[in-house]
């Protein structure tokens, strides 16, 4: 069975869009960084998705996901560590808390 391209960029579209709406409304720390991931594991699905689509020999678009999903666990575990340094120091994770930045 053949699942042709467009279904991969429509799923890839939602997962996008999720994100996107996670990153918006969610004012906890911790969904926001799930909502990142999100976003790029459904560029990971795009780069799969083309590469498969426009020269199914070669592994450029995998080689591309595997260096976003490196970048995404570093972006992750800083993220994380940032969260959990405030949260020791301020006990909540609520982002209209944040006001580290401000004067």
């Amino acid at each position: 069975m053949q699942v042709s391209l467009d279904a991969f960029l429509v799923i890839g579209a939602a997962l996008f869009c999720i994100g996107i709406y996670g990153l918006v409304t969610s004012r906890n720390a911790v969904r926001v960084l799930m909502s990142i991931e999100l976003m790029l594991n459904a560029v990971n699905l795009n780069f799969l998705a083309f590469s498969n689509y426009l020269d199914s020999d070669t592994i450029r678009g995998q080689v591309f996901a595997v260096f976003v999903i490196t970048v995404a666990a570093a972006e992750a575990a800083v993220g994380l560590a940032i969260v959990l340094s405030i949260y020791r120091s301020r006990d909540t994770v609520d982002m209209e808390e944040f006001n580290l930045l401000r004067w």
